[in-house]
């Protein structure tokens, strides 16, 4: 029911002022300037609910799943890109200019008035380079932190121009009561912003963590342990990940999402296995114990918590296991008496974690590039691997839980959904799209 809720509530905030702008009316006008102006007016509606969809807000995001909260993030900013564009050009025709004698409060022409128009040509021209930057991000050569900090200023500048653009150019949003709803929807989307930026970090900083130690898993693998400082520890499930800054403020840009890969049930510190990738990454190994870190989270729903299946299988590909060794540990620890499979791949032999702690029973180990004395599975996690390890009843009873390279997770669920796994059985959280 919660992800219906979430979707209700989105479409009245979005559709609120577009409602609003209709019942307070004026003069009758063609039907593509009346659209023209409802594009707009829901283009700045979905902006400024991309807001509250930045992932950062556990009752939106672990209601749904981060990978969902993210996806319909990406895909509302690029409608909005849509409705925003064609909302100019649907006005061609429309006379402009100032005051008619027929129209003295200018509801049928359009203005010509510079300072109106031009914050909505500013917000039209820096609209599709955010969301382009947004798209291309990894392809580009800077920083996730430099990325962040663009991307926020950057929707917080589109935001205020339009609100400008909005009251004093459009017809509608001049309105004493339409012009209330958007300085509130503006005030809740700028909240938004320090709440993440401001109010989060000072939380955060009340609850500090500290590096407990720093431990090599394989030759580019490591777990870090970090214990609470002075309070009781955070409360997760298995399988959900935080933002962990490591010896920066609080307010720093420098935080990255890793997933808990210990159990809530092995006590108050927290492991993470974290893959020598980016900036931050490649120097993991070199932080020293006792290092400040902070935590926000916990975030996702990548959880078996709940979950009656009589089988939990668990698909990783690389560092993707680091949430579902979590769920096994606290399975293991809760003394969960429900069956477990395990597929593991990688490339090599030196990548596989953990490996005297998962163990043969029940483990499938899957190597693209293996020795010559391999006895395990040879090639990638696909569809006749899956055929190999699950029979027809554990497709259609079990619970199949994933995290790895996106091409693996997509090749893996059509294939269970084929097999008649259910969907709502297929729990995985992904986080690149383009």
């Amino acid at each position: 029911m919660k992800p219906l809720l979430l979707i209700f509530a989105y479409l009245v905030v979005v559709a609120s002022p577009l409602i609003l702008s209709w019942l307070v009316g004026g003069p009758p006008r063609l039907f593509h300037q009346d659209l023209a102006s409802g594009l707009g007016i829901l283009a700045f509606s979905m902006i400024l609910a991309e807001f509250v969809l930045s992932g950062r807000f556990k009752s939106v995001s672990n209601g749904v799943g981060m990978d969902v909260t993210m996806r319909f993030h990406q895909v509302m900013a690029r409608t909005a890109l849509a409705f925003a564009f064609l909302h100019p050009f649907l006005y061609q025709g429309t006379p402009s200019g100032g005051q008619r004698p027929w129209d003295p409060t200018r509801q049928l022409t359009v203005t010509t008035d510079f300072v109106s128009l031009s914050t909505g040509i500013a917000a039209f021209a820096l609209l599709p380079g955010l969301i382009l930057l947004a798209i291309r991000r990894t392809q580009l050569d800077y920083k996730y932190e430099t990325w962040r900090l663009t991307h926020g200023i950057g929707a917080l500048l589109i935001a205020l121009l339009l609100l400008h653009h909005t009251v004093y150019a459009g017809r509608y949003g001049s309105q004493p009561v339409v012009t209330w709803v958007w300085l509130a929807l503006t005030g809740v989307a700028v909240g938004s912003l320090l709440f993440v930026y401001l109010l989060a970090p000072l939380l955060d900083k009340a609850r500090p963590w500290r590096v407990a130690s720093v431990t090599r898993l394989t030759p580019k693998q490591w777990q870090v342990t970090v214990t609470p400082n002075g309070h009781c520890g955070l409360d997760y499930r298995a399988g959900q990940f935080v933002w962990l800054n490591v010896g920066h403020s609080t307010f720093s840009m420098k935080e990255n999402p890793f997933s808990i890969c210990s159990a809530p049930a092995g006590g108050p510190e927290l492991s993470f296995m974290i893959k020598e990738l980016g900036d931050f990454t490649r120097t993991i190994g070199q932080t020293k114990a006792g290092t400040i870190a902070y935590l926000d989270g916990p975030y996702g729903s990548l959880c078996v918590d709940g979950c009656t299946e009589p089988g939990v299988a668990l698909i990783a590909g690389g560092v993707g296991l680091a949430p579902l060794i979590g769920i096994l540990r606290q399975m293991r620890l809760s003394e969960d008496r429900r069956k477990v499979k395990v597929v593991y791949g990688n490339r090599a032999i030196d990548q596989i974690a953990y490996l005297d702690e998962l163990g043969a029973e029940d483990v499938t180990y899957v190597l693209s590039d293996p020795p010559e004395n391999w006895r395990g599975e040879i090639g990638f996690v696909d569809a006749a691997l899956m055929d190999r390890v699950f029979s027809e009843e554990e497709f259609r009873e079990w619970v199949f839980v994933m995290c790895g390279p996106a091409t693996m997770m997509d090749i893996v669920e059509d294939h269970l959904i084929e097999r008649g796994t259910p969907s709502h059985r297929v729990l995985s959280e992904r986080f690149d799209y383009d």
